[in-house]
């Protein structure tokens, strides 16, 4: 072979690799709600979000069934509980994935395995120790049973990091660095696999809306860019900034060339009343410029490493409404459960233009009026008996009102009882962290329940 068929012959090589593996944004698949479409159909959903990449969070064998034969590569993942376990037996390794990968790999187009997802935020150490043994065994267990094409991983969520402002400052947490991010980056490294993070450019603006702007972080700000004092590096936006303290965290322990993969992004499209810049507008503005900016041929990347491809998946196909926590955990979801869309979206990068106007933001700003905590619509009553009895045995006479001869007190009323007992924790408990959920139970509203001389106690924001 002369020379120039050996170069033509690497070239058209590099162009079929180049050509396989582009930053066009894959579709995060959660299966926490009630009223789902079936895994055929949301299948189907998928494809017409032009996505080509999905992440699961199990090895679900309906959904995995359901994506059979199609072009769309998968992400699995090991569930958390199972980790501490796996760490220690390559037995039960090798079971997992005889059971979970092998009965549809390779028709169903598996290539990444997640073990555990956030493991690193936990406060259990023995968990938090057991990840990187399971994902050698994990990975070990491929090998074993010749699955060659999938890489292993886990996904971090930012409070991995000791400080992330200016990126170049970006390290690690002490208790994790060496003893867990050093021999996961030395793993990742060997196996070419990717660092998978999970990046909220709303969650770092909501802690500072009043000093943090908007646009910059919906990768819309004309005339905000922040510059690194060590490196000089320029940000026009909140997500290359968030990515790059991952960048040079990674470099301060000694892997600087890991491949970065953004595991979740996304913009909440709806939350609580006390909850700032949860709203179709933005989440569209947010889901579509990044987007636009992930899926860019060439590849963009970001100012620590310009040009680089960086693969992602979207958070989420669906609005969850079984997610537990604050109004926005429950409205991700690039689609409503009747499969419409939340708002015009492509994930192929191709639309430019969406018809039809978006709703205008009505809470950029913080809510400014009282709001009280009650029973959710079409809460599970037989769950209110017990969610009433744990508000009212935390804090200080939390439910005297409600007690015989108080001035709420109405026996056949359960469901008055319960929501006068979550306003009532709420109001005591908000400032050190309580919310207004139990597990789903409850809302947040603006209209006073109180009645008579029962006064709701509530939350002034």
């Amino acid at each position: 072979m002369s020379l120039l068929t050996r170069l033509l012959a690497l070239s058209l090589l590099i162009s079929v690799s180049g050509a396989k593996f582009s930053g066009r944004p894959g579709v995060n698949y959660g299966q926490l709600g009630n009223n789902l479409p079936s895994p055929s159909d949301s299948v189907n959903l998928i494809k017409s979000l032009n996505a080509k990449r999905v992440k699961l969070y199990d090895a679900n064998p309906k959904i995995l069934s359901a994506l059979n034969a199609t072009d769309i590569t998968v992400s699995v993942m090991v569930p958390n509980e199972l980790l501490v376990n796996i760490s220690k037996s390559e037995t039960l390794s090798d079971d997992w994935i005889r059971s979970n990968i092998l009965p549809f790999y390779p028709t169903t187009k598996i290539r990444y395995l997640l073990v555990g997802n956030e493991i690193l935020s936990s406060t259990d150490s023995e968990l938090k120790a057991s990840l990187v043994p399971a994902m050698r065994k994990i990975q070990r267990s491929l090998k074993s049973l010749g699955v060659k094409k999938v890489k292993v991983g886990t996904s971090l969520a930012v409070d991995v990091l000791k400080t992330s402002f200016p990126p170049s400052s970006g390290e690690f947490k002490e208790d994790i660095s060496g003893s867990v991010m050093k021999p996961m980056l030395q793993f990742l490294n060997r196996t070419k696999s990717f660092l998978f993070i999970d990046v909220y450019p709303y969650f770092a603006w909501v802690q500072d809306p009043t000093h943090m702007d908007l646009g910059y972080a919906l990768f819309e700000s004309t005339n905000v860019t922040v510059a690194d004092p060590v490196t000089n590096l320029a940000y026009h936006n909140l997500f290359d900034q968030m990515i790059d303290a991952f960048v040079f965290a990674m470099k301060r322990i000694g892997y600087p060339d890991v491949r970065i993969w953004v595991a979740e992004t996304g913009w909440p499209n709806n939350g609580d009343y006390d909850q700032i810049g949860a709203n179709i507008y933005n989440a569209a503005t947010y889901n579509r410029n990044v987007v636009k900016k992930l899926a860019a041929e060439p590849p963009v990347g970001t100012p620590a490493r310009p040009g680089k491809v960086l693969p992602s998946f979207v958070f989420a196909l669906y609005n969850e409404n079984q997610k537990t926590g604050p109004g926005t955990e429950r409205h991700f979801g690039l689609l409503h459960p009747n499969g419409t869309q939340v708002y015009g979206i492509d994930l192929s990068g191709k639309t430019t233009e969406y018809g039809g106007a978006l709703p205008a933001p009505e809470n950029n700003e913080v809510y400014k009026g009282k709001i009280w905590c009650v029973v959710a619509k079409g809460a599970n009553w037989t769950q209110l008996g017990e969610a009433l009895s744990y508000a009212c045995s935390q804090g200080n006479n939390t439910c005297d009102p409600i007690q015989p001869g108080g001035s709420c007190h109405k026996p056949d009323l359960a469901v008055l009882h319960a929501s006068y007992a979550f306003s009532s924790y709420w109001a005591q408990f908000r400032k050190s962290g309580g919310t207004c959920s139990f597990n789903g139970l409850a809302t947040q509203t603006i209209k006073d329940p109180s009645y008579g001389r029962c006064e709701f106690p509530s939350v002034t924001l």
